[in-house]
């Protein structure tokens, strides 16, 4: 039962400490997840994330269920997943009984604003640390670089993009091109 409380709060803690989604929570997923409970190895945590992304919903939602799954099963699944989902909706119903104050706040305003910058900076330098541990060949980079071309530069959705590399990957392998 503790294991299965320390999921909870550790999904508590990062979902109500990021802001903006799936992308913006990796820094702190890695963090907690990684570096300080060692519950999974980083490759598991971009694996987790890669799926999450092709599958229906949230993808922290997903990836906190990914987790709580492969430490506790079925129950830590809904342990993992009710952590990660209480903080927003405890913040949405606080925000929804003060909405008018809130939207005429410039202090609030200013302070979204400066959280809206320190997020940026803070996937920027995900996105270096795990393209430097991911990015290990020609390959890897070519496809690297083909995906964000296409998500910058094409009404492509994300999705389709992640979906085509992972079939990219698979053909790569099996005609013997791509070596894991």
């Amino acid at each position: 039962m503790k294991e299965l409380i320390d999921l909870y709060l550790a999904f508590f803690r990062i979902g109500g400490l990021t802001f903006g989604g799936g992308l913006t929570m990796l820094p702190m997923l890695k963090h907690e997840l990684v570096e300080k409970k060692s519950w999974v190895e980083e490759d598991d945590l971009l694996d987790y994330y890669a799926v999450g992304q092709c599958t229906p919903g949230i993808i922290a939602v997903n990836v906190s269920t990914f987790v709580g799954y492969k430490r506790k099963g079925i129950t830590g699944a809904v342990f993992s997943t009710l952590g990660m989902i209480s903080p927003s909706l405890i913040i949405i119903s606080v925000i929804a009984m003060f909405l008018q104050q809130f939207m005429d706040n410039t202090t609030v305003m200013h302070a979204v604003a400066g959280i809206k910058t320190v997020i940026c900076a803070l996937m920027l330098n995900t996105v270096i640390t795990m393209g430097k541990k991911t990015i290990t060949g020609k390959i890897s980079a070519i496809t690297a670089i083909i995906g964000f071309l296409l998500a910058m530069f094409t009404p492509v959705p994300t999705v389709v993009i992640v979906l085509a590399a992972g079939l990219a990957g698979i053909i790569l392998y099996k005609t013997g091109r791509l070596v894991p």
